[in-house]
């Protein structure tokens, strides 16, 4: 991937991760019984796992 575009992809997951914590989805998971933590860790976990696969380098393939 050439880095303009990793550029790009990073500003979408910035603002994909700051989407996913504001306060009105934290809202609506703490409405749910014991959802806020686990929206917490999935949520997280899927950041970690795309900002992983967006910085991995595969110019060596």
């Amino acid at each position: 991937m050439n880095a303009p575009h990793r550029k790009e992809r990073l500003v979408a997951l910035i603002a994909l991760a700051t989407a996913l914590f504001t306060p009105p989805l934290l809202l609506i998971a703490d409405r749910l019984d014991g959802g806020l933590p686990l929206y917490l860790f999935l949520a997280w976990g899927v950041v970690i796992a795309l900002m992983a696969w967006l910085m991995e380098d595969r110019r060596g393939e």
